[in-house]
């Protein structure tokens, strides 16, 4: 009976008076009869509390009783469930859980005894099956469970199942597997190549299923693309294709958003950052933005998210010397900070959006952050070389100027800022593809007045690869380098071109490339930064 009311109400039965009250009236029933069910019962009980609690029921002292009766007689079966009932009980402890049930000592052990049984049965388990237990331990890490050696066992051995049953796996289920392992990567889940072929064989699917994502599903794909890009997910066959199949559905479903989808699909766009091209992204922010003043309720976490996307969004129109800057969203951005600041945020990274957000748009903030400074060794070793070639230079590192994240290195003589850009400023590594982040701190800097000489970290490797970027500073600050010929090599400086390390070296051994190369670069314009060599949120599962 409870199963049935549960699967009712879970396909749109309305919760009368009356079906409320025979669900109060069997409670008692379940934990007096406690010993007389079966695995099978054991299982579709917990499923069913579970689900009813997803759809509003109260949790009364005789629910509890009876969720605790149940989880004893799980450990007590442990060894007869079925991959079904493994399966329904995970999920059902994992949704209880997101429903603010306290793990109690009983929960946790029924966990514990249910883990070591996936393994042995990994064979078995059904398209369903594995969406369900990889969310479940997704949803259970995330609410502080800890990765047992149990826990990682058994999501090793249900990702090679991903990708052998990738072709019957339906829209919902994609979304929830890729959902849970962008989860688990930011819960510091171990990037294993299991994992890494998993999240490609499920991006695949993605674009052979375009059209078949609803609301929901869009904005929780894109939010676990950009989570597994923000936790430095390596570079991912099909994060691109799936991330532009994505992105039309967002113009084409904009009314069907709620708050928490439109937060994080203005969060997820924004952080992809020169994945998204940019008239598709402003297309995205622009389907999304004038809801945001109709939606009135925004918790605190997803203005925040609002708030940093649509900054993000008016920082690359503002990099972009031929893109028409978009007063409507420094509006938004204006509406979302006074509303960001009436919640009066104590979380440091709510903090830190506040006084970028005030700086970008010239208003005084009552917030203060204190950043904590990192000098990496390739920063320091540029340093000290540039320092060794112009003793003169004073450089200042790790200052943080008008209440923003600290610079790498300043030249406060010049007014120039010199940033060295690790992988974790690119999506996916790659020195070529700038993130959000970076994207932003950028464009403030530049309308704080400052010039920025972004040098990808991997052109600092050595001497000989320092030299260009040596010789330009040179010349940006008067002082005319050593060797004649040099080219000039930042995009980002006007109209200049950009040579890299390895072509520097390159040209000196092979004048008449270096004359062809020279050439073709006086065609080059300024786009804002060096190229590259080669180049919070909690969503819960449908």
């Amino acid at each position: 009976l409870l199963w049935a009311m549960a699967k009712l109400v879970d396909n749109g039965q309305e919760r009368t008076p009356e079906l409320n009250e025979t669900v109060a009236a069997l409670l008692p029933h379940v934990n007096a009869q406690k010993d007389q069910f079966i695995p099978q019962h054991i299982a579709n009980l917990l499923w069913a509390m579970a689900k009813l609690v997803d759809n509003g029921q109260e949790r009364t002292p005789d629910f509890n009783e009876a969720v605790v009766a149940l989880l004893l007689h799980v450990n007590a079966q442990k060894d007869q469930f079925i991959p079904q009932h493994i399966a329904n009980l995970l999920w059902a402890m994992a949704k209880l859980v997101d429903n603010r049930y306290e793990q109690t000592p009983g929960l946790n052990e029924a966990v514990a005894v249910l883990l070591p049984q996936v393994n042995p049965q990994k064979a078995n388990f059904k398209p369903q099956e594995i969406t369900n237990l990889l969310w479940a331990m997704a949803k259970l890490v995330d609410k502080g469970l800890k990765k047992t050696p149990e826990l990682k066992d058994a999501v090793a051995a249900l990702l090679p199942q991903v990708n052998a049953q990738k072709n019957q796996f339906i829209p919902q289920h994609i979304t929830n597997l890729l959902w849970a392992m962008a989860k688990l990567v930011d819960n510091r889940y171990e990037q294993t190549p299991e994992l890494n072929e998993a999240i490609t064989a499920l991006l695949t699917c993605v674009n052979g299923q375009k059209d078949q994502f609803n609301a929901l599903a869009v904005a929780s794909l894109l939010w676990a693309m950009a989570k597994l890009v923000d936790n430095g997910q390596e570079q991912t066959p099909g994060l691109k294709e799936a991330v532009v199949a994505l992105l039309p559905l967002v113009n084409a479903q904009k009314d069907q958003f709620n708050a928490q989808g439109i937060a994080n699909l203005l969060w997820a766009t924004a952080k992809l950052g020169e994945l998204v091209e940019l008239n598709v992204a402003t297309s995205a922010f622009e389907s999304l933005v004038y809801r945001i003043r109709k939606n009135l309720q925004f918790s605190q976490e997803e203005i925040s998210m609002s708030l940093w996307g649509v900054m993000v969004c008016c920082a690359r129109l503002a990099l972009d010397s031929n893109a028409n800057k978009n007063n409507v969203l420094e509006q938004h951005m204006d509406d979302l900070l006074t509303r960001l600041e009436n919640t009066s945020p104590e979380n440091k990274e709510d903090r830190s959006i506040m006084i970028m957000a005030a700086s970008w748009l010239g208003r005084a903030c009552p917030v203060v952050r204190h950043y904590q400074k990192a000098i990496s060794k390739t920063q320091a070793d540029f340093r000290d070389q540039l320092q060794s070639c112009i003793p003169s230079l004073r450089i200042e590192e790790e200052k943080s100027l008008n209440s923003l994240p600290p610079v790498d290195l300043l030249l406060p003589d010049h007014n120039i800022v010199i940033e060295v850009q690790g992988p974790s400023h690119y999506v996916n590594g790659d020195f070529n593809t700038r993130n959000g982040s970076t994207l932003l701190k950028i464009a403030l800097l530049k309308k704080s007045g400052f010039e920025v000489i972004e040098i990808p970290a991997n052109m600092l490797w050595n001497q000989d690869l320092m030299k260009p970027y040596i010789d330009q500073i040179k010349t940006r600050i008067g002082i005319p380098p050593q060797e004649p010929g040099s080219v000039s090599f930042n995009r980002g400086w006007a109209e200049a071109a950009y040579v890299t390390g390895e072509e520097h070296l390159e040209e000196q051994t092979n004048p008449a490339k270096k004359k062809k190369k020279k050439k073709r670069r006086r065609k080059q314009t300024a786009s804002n930064r060096l190229p590259p060599i080669m180049t919070q949120v909690n969503f819960s599962a449908q």
